[in-house]
């Protein structure tokens, strides 16, 4: 008992040490606001209404849920036809293993990383920094949180409690560079300081948004571009992926990528979504030589067995962190278990997930954190009902094999309540199922109101409770609702009938704006994402590359070669004094790629690599021009991920926009690990 007193007094100190923190508060509301803001924006763009599409997604991820382990199965078998080694994880220590014997039959001592929730959850970093490995986050907020030796407080937004000034003396600290309080300045120095670390890496490890059953693709979603840096440069690749993430074809991903970014950042596709198939192969000059996919479990299949099953459908957007008013007051590092220790999974999907993979012991008191308004629920992209099972949690219902039905909470094994909770809802349920005892109760509590208003601060319920204190208490009615009622349904009070107003002209509908040309509305698109639009003739294309170089003091391209490109366009630059380079050269600052399609709908450019086609021309560079036939500007995503040219390749990418982040104070930052200018050449005569 004193062991769970002191967890409950830690989590309880972290709760008022958050409250009384000015700036994590004014940095949790500009993240919050923002984010609901972008996601209700970009929501008016979806093909379907809201709630069709995620009814949708639901029924799938049930459907995946529920016959896991074929489609895992199916994978795997996939993953293995395409050259990828698959392992398995049953916990985070066989993880953390299988993660190290890789390491060391490949010599490695440099580790870069993405963003993996995986990777946080079973505390790889310090098995791999005590093993003698460099490890380096390559998100900004990742490793601006490395650095100060903290964990990330959001799932998407992993710096979110932190003010530019920190950042700047934790730069000025830990990296030795001038302070500065300058996003773009702080910024740059990190794409400076990590770009190092992506080309002399040995090892990138990386997590997984989904993957595709039907043909063993891998996706990440990112915005950075590093992401693309840790699956593409280092000679050897990890994939940790929990074995939930799955969706069963190319389609289902496509209606998951209308969701997630939008749910997540309030984008209409992330800049970066990569599609991997494959190790590099024979005769191409980027992509990891070996590529291995760690399937984690950890708990994942209790949880499937349990009445927490739907928490599986989560897809980690971090949408109801954004939604929930708990979380918008404390921030991620509230959230602890019963020693203190940080959970991964904060807010109220942590409440569920952390119990659920972790313990109820451990963690079963989160869930307590919450208002149960149903924010989340409103928001969840997944339509995953979590105010049912935070209740779930709070009986005590996480254990395997429990039963699943509402009927049974109040027999839960172990309810994870303070025990005078417990007794006063055993009174409660005692006097509440007599109708004579509560219609008692509530008129002894309406003169006991009258007594506390005579005499202020006479009716207030123990300190200990947070009623009246740390929380508002409501004002008890003077009269039963019964009373109340029975005067309604006299007619003496309540709400006069009021008349329908009659429409002025219901015969006039809408007029709805003439349809854009797939030409157009991509052009629309990628304005809108800050990429730049030129139209021209195949004849122009080395004039206008040529000037675009010129404008920016540009004199050498990493480029595909000759036979993905337009006839003669290279022999044309070359003769202007160009100079052309197909290997990857980080020193190179532009680089000229063709398109295998673009997408109208969100002005995204489907890139596939191969070899004559290297993925880093798109990557390395600080500019980007891409080259695209108007016949190859498809209607929507759906019919992009479906094209056999992702399939074939080792590797793909939809590229939506320049590089970018908002990692500091939510400021929206151009070029990040990508790169700052999308400049799209669109022939109609090629």
């Amino acid at each position: 008992m004193g062991g769970e007193m002191s967890g409950q007094d830690s989590f309880h100190k972290r709760i008022q040490v958050a409250q009384a923190n000015e700036v994590l508060q004014a940095a949790l509301d500009a993240n919050a606001d923002r984010r609901m803001l972008g996601r209700v924006q970009s929501m008016s763009s979806l093909p379907q209404p809201w709630d069709v599409m995620r009814q949708r997604a639901h029924d799938i991820r049930s459907d995946t849920i529920s016959h896991l382990d074929e489609y895992l199965a199916q994978f795997t078998g996939k993953l293995e036809a395409n050259g990828v080694k698959v392992l398995r994880a049953a916990d985070s220590a066989e993880a953390v293993n299988l993660v190290l014997e890789i390491a060391r039959e490949h010599g490695v001592r440099r580790v870069a990383k993405s963003k993996t929730m995986v990777s946080e959850e079973i505390d790889l970093n310090p098995s791999l920094e005590a093993a003698g490995l460099q490890v380096v986050e390559t998100d900004l907020g990742e490793y601006i949180v490395q650095l100060r030796g903290e964990h990330p407080a959001h799932i998407i937004t992993p710096a979110v409690h932190l003010r530019r000034s920190e950042v700047g003396h934790t730069f000025q600290e830990k990296l030795d560079l001038p302070y500065t309080e300058d996003i773009p300045t702080l910024t740059m120095a990190a794409r400076r300081q990590l770009r190092q670390v992506f080309l002399e890496a040995d090892l990138g490890i990386s997590g997984v948004n989904f993957g595709v059953a039907e043909s063993g693709t891998l996706c990440l979603v990112t915005n950075e571009g590093n992401g693309r840096m840790v699956t593409t440069l280092p000679p050897v690749h990890i994939a940790l992926m929990g074995i939930e993430r799955l969706v069963s074809s190319m389609a289902d991903l496509a209606l998951m990528l209308y969701l997630l970014p939008r749910s997540a950042t309030g984008q209409k596709l992330s800049v970066y979504t990569s599609l991997i198939q494959a190790p590099a192969r024979p005769g191409e000059l980027d992509g990891a030589r070996k590529r291995y996919v760690i399937l984690v479990d950890n708990g994942r299949s209790n949880v499937r067995h349990s009445p927490l099953s739907e928490i599986l459908y989560c897809v980690r957007c971090g949408a109801c962190l954004n939604a929930c008013p708990v979380f918008r007051e404390l921030g991620g590092h509230a959230y602890v278990d019963m020693n203190g220790e940080l959970t991964p999974y904060s807010g109220p999907v942590g409440s569920v997930v952390s119990p659920g993979l972790f313990g109820q012991d451990r963690f079963g008191h989160l869930a307590r954190a919450s208002t149960l308004c149903g924010a989340c629920r409103d928001v969840y992209p997944m339509d995953i009902d979590l105010p049912k099972l935070l209740l779930r949690v709070r009986a005590g219902q996480t254990n395997q094999g429990a039963s699943e039905t509402d009927q049974d909470l109040a027999a839960a094994p172990r309810a994870n309540v303070p025990a005078i909770l417990a007794r006063g809802l055993r009174l409660f349920s005692w006097v509440a199922v007599s109708p004579w005892l509560y219609a008692l109760a509530q008129r002894m509590l309406g003169v006991l109101t009258g007594l506390a208003s005579a005499r202020a601060g006479w009716l207030r319920l123990p300190a200990f409770t947070g009623w009246g204190y740390s929380k508002d208490f409501p004002r008890t009615a003077r009269k039963p609702f019964r009373d109340h009622w029975g005067q309604i349904e006299k007619g003496t009070v309540g709400p006069k009938p009021v008349q329908a107003p009659v429409e002025s002209n219901p015969s006039v509908e809408p007029v709805e704006p003439a349809a854009l040309s797939p030409v157009e509305r991509f052009r629309q698109e990628l304005l809108e994402v800050g990429g730049q639009f030129i139209s021209c003739r195949e004849a122009e294309i080395s004039q206008r590359v040529r000037e675009l170089l010129d404008q920016r003091g540009i004199s050498s391209l990493a480029t595909w070669s000759d036979e993905y490109l337009p006839s003669g366009v290279l022999d044309a630059l070359l003769r202007s004094g160009i100079g052309i380079s197909q290997t990857p050269d980080p020193r190179v600052r532009a680089g000229l790629t063709g398109v295998q399609a673009a997408i109208a709908e969100t002005g995204s450019l489907l890139i596939c690599g191969g070899a004559g086609r290297p993925l880093t021309a798109s990557l390395l560079p600080e500019v980007h021009i891409a080259i695209l036939r108007e016949k190859d500007i498809l209607d929507d995503q759906v019919q992009a991920l479906n094209l056999k040219e992702i399939k074939e390749s080792a590797s793909a990418v939809l590229i939506t926009g320049p590089s970018r982040t908002a990692d500091i104070e939510m400021t929206l930052t151009i070029g990040v690990h990508g790169p700052g200018e999308l400049i799209v050449l669109c022939c109609s005569d090629i």
